[in-house]
């Protein structure tokens, strides 16, 4: 990339057709919204969130070294006037003008990528094997709501190669206008399952809303579906109601364009045997799970239609390693041996609840060792919630899991549903639950923890990260 800087403060203040307060620097490093993270000569929007209004930070932004604050109309008077600022009646929607004028100046390949499981690791995925053939900016964590789309729309440079954004929504209607900001080449729906029961009637209505991504591709554009998903069909209809003709499938299935031949599935990996648009390629995923090598296919297929080199990104995979809360190893030491802590704590529906059981249910033990699940509610699932969460002791089963801890109102459906000898423990929430589950632990066993958000299984991981550090850390802090 060009030694320019992100933005200059002219062009913002013409993007959002902002008013100008004291006097601005020509260069804008960045865009932040958390004063805390802010670093020097970056742009501060103060957005007025659920629980906090930014414009309460804006000093402290400016003291960390801040280039500007964008600042709402109404809330000027709060600050001196010589204060560097461009003022905007409405700071968020001064945010999605200046990404609207982001994917303006773009002249990259843009992708983006939806689904029901797996958006940010595909993501993730294509920023692994993108960076290495061009510059390459993807959003960050999992910015993907109505703030983090045009956050990092607004975050990419000018000239890179290739951009790549995830997309998320829990009700109708959320996708249409942040895929209209991103204006992708190429539309990933990963797969589409039964989450977020709870706003919609039935996995078509989900099927459907996920849909909304084909509304924002480029004319010319490619959507890339799972050929293997039951709604399959349906949104390959809606692609091509709203225009796009060049539709293509991955999955298992014979006909897919991206397709999977065979998988090896390791403890921490995956050997894949594929065809990708008859090429055939074998390649080594960095990260287990027969779900995360389907979505490779859909990663390969997007890289080679934006131009890059099809061998070369598959080699790339081999170094993938999942984010934070997505499936994170790390070997705890028990002080007379270590066992094994998969971290799924980030979120929960079905179908990764599945997915990650069978993930454990292949991961190594010692001798005496043990596969333990500890797994928190699954939320927003509606009326079918009671069912689904004791729908899940068939996985359980099926993938050889010893003993399972449970916490929440919801996922005591799933403890009364399991056999007596399987039985963990069981406690209301995550807090009360971490004794139990720290106190079970012993050399050999591979723990997995995994539930929404919203049940805080995090606390758990920190508590066996707490009494059990890591080996390397314990050895570093003994000497």
């Amino acid at each position: 990339m060009s030694g320019e800087p992100l933005w200059t403060s002219d062009a913002m203040a013409a993007a959002m057709r902002a008013g100008i307060g004291g006097v601005l620097p020509r260069a804008i490093t960045g865009i932040s919204i958390d004063s805390r993270t802010i670093a020097p000569g970056e742009a501060y929007f103060a957005i007025k969130g659920d629980v906090h209004d930014g414009h309460d930070f804006v000093e402290a932004a400016l003291g960390a070294g801040a280039a500007l604050a964008v600042v709402a109309a109404a809330q000027r008077a709060r600050f001196p006037k010589d204060a560097p600022l461009l003022i905007v009646d409405d700071v968020l929607a001064g945010l999605v003008e200046l990404a609207r004028a982001s994917r303006a100046r773009l002249g990259g390949r843009v992708i983006a990528v939806t689904g029901s499981v797996g958006k940010t690791s595909t993501k993730e995925m294509l920023r692994q094997v993108l960076a290495p053939q061009g510059a390459t900016h993807a959003s960050v964590a999992s910015f993907n709501n109505h703030w983090g789309v045009p956050l990092s729309l607004a975050r990419c440079p000018a000239d890179v190669a290739y951009a790549v954004f995830e997309i998320g929504m829990n009700h109708p209607g959320e996708i249409t206008p942040l895929v209209a900001l991103v204006r992708p080449h190429i539309a990933i729906i990963t797969t589409v399952e039964p989450v977020h029961l709870e706003f919609f009637k039935n996995v078509e209505a989900i099927a459907d809303a996920k849909a909304e991504i084909f509304t924002g591709v480029e004319p010319g554009g490619t959507a890339i579906l799972n050929r293997d998903n039951a709604q399959f069909a349906r949104l390959q209809r809606r692609a091509k109601k709203v225009g796009i003709a060049n539709i293509v499938t991955f999955g298992g299935h014979r006909t897919a364009d991206a397709r999977l031949i065979d998988v090896s599935l390791h403890a921490d990996c995956s050997a894949i045997h594929a065809d990708i648009f008859d090429h055939d390629i074998t390649y080594k995923l960095g990260m287990p799970g027969r779900h995360m090598a389907l979505n490779s296919l859909a990663v390969l297929a997007a890289a080679s239609l934006v131009g890059a080199d099809l061998v070369r990104a598959a080699l790339e995979l081999s170094q993938f390693q999942p984010a934070a809360g997505r499936g994170v190893r790390r070997q705890l030491d028990l002080g007379n041996g270590t066992a094994t802590l998969i971290d799924e704590s980030y979120n929960a529906n079905p179908a990764s609840m599945a997915a990650a059981l069978n993930v454990l249910g292949r991961a190594a033990v010692g001798p005496s060792g043990r596969r333990i699940a500890v797994l928190g509610d699954m939320l927003e699932l509606g009326p079918a919630s009671a069912d689904l969460h004791r729908n899940l002791a068939a996985a359980v089963t099926a993938n050889g899991i010893d003993a399972v801890f449970c916490c929440g109102s919801q996922m005591q459906n799933l403890w009364e549903a399991l056999p007596t000898a399987t039985r963990g423990g069981y406690a209301q929430s995550s807090d009360l639950l971490q004794s139990q589950v720290v106190a079970a632990l012993r050399e050999g066993d591979a723990v997995m923890i995994k539930g929404s958000l919203g049940s805080r299984m995090k606390v758990i991981v920190s508590a066996l990260e707490k009494r059990f550090p890591e080996k390397a850390a314990h050895d570093d802090a003994a000497v």
